[in-house]
């Protein structure tokens, strides 16, 4: 059985490649490694093998893993964020919330780190499929609320994030990344921002998120195996890796 070391090898090895691929620089791409539900022990390993960004989806389970953690460990918020969870979320220094999925959040997230004395940086979520069973702007409506998330003080839109429908095949998630990229440019255009992040791509389909622009990669099964139980159930749905 190969170990996280080992693994975590491979998921850099395939980012490099399919880097190499497309002429992209291998610095504009950054590994999530998907540490949710695994126990600060795997992060250890992985933080040996010179892994320091994670990802985790629970608050509640971030406030206990965290603290347990060094330092030099960065993180990342990666799931859907609950309104009443905002500030606890806050206060735990993630340095990227990957989900945001409505307007409504997004003010939520403003107002409160206006209290909080903060500046998140955000992703707006995109459900480009338009599945009732995930979070996220369907493109039209982000287009026609973007304005009105511009003039949020405090949050800092920083890009856009997707997970594609499950899939059998990896290449099935490649016009799901296309569009995802091609909605970020014409943002870019028409409003004048920069959007300089992409967030997409999961242990099953990271390499393809690559070749089609990604700049951040949410990889949890391929470096720290498999789950079970209810946390494998909300994977195989594509809710999370």
């Amino acid at each position: 059985m190969s170990t996280i070391s080992e693994r975590l090898a491979h998921v850099r090895e395939t980012i490099a490649h399919a880097a190499a691929k497309t002429g992209r620089d291998l610095n504009e791409i950054e590994l999530v490694a998907v540490s949710k539900t695994h126990p600060p022990e795997s992060i250890h390993e992985a933080l040996d093998a010179d892994q320091m960004l994670f990802g985790e989806s629970r608050v509640q389970e971030a406030r206990v893993k965290i603290p347990l953690l060094p330092a030099r460990a960065r993180w990342h918020f990666i799931g859907h964020l609950q309104k009443n969870k905002i500030r606890h979320a806050l206060a735990l220094g993630f340095e990227l919330f990957h989900g945001v999925d409505s307007l409504a959040l997004a003010r939520d997230m403003d107002r409160i780190a206006e209290d909080e004395g903060q500046r998140p940086r955000i992703l707006l979520e995109i459900n480009l499929a338009g599945e009732g069973s995930k979070f996220g702007f369907k493109p039209d409506a982000l287009r026609a609320e973007t304005e009105a998330l511009l003039v949020l003080n405090r949050v800092q839109i920083e890009g856009l994030m997707c997970i594609p429908p499950l899939a059998r095949e990896a290449e099935t998630s490649r016009p799901f990344f296309a569009q995802l990229r091609k909605l970020r440019d014409e943002l870019q255009r028409d409003f004048h921002i920069a959007l300089p992040h992409l967030s997409m791509g999961m242990s099953s389909d990271f390499a393809i998120a690559v070749e089609e622009g990604a700049t951040l990669v949410r990889v949890g099964t391929a470096i720290f195996g498999a789950r079970s139980g209810k946390a494998a159930r909300a994977a195989a749905i594509g809710l999370d890796d």
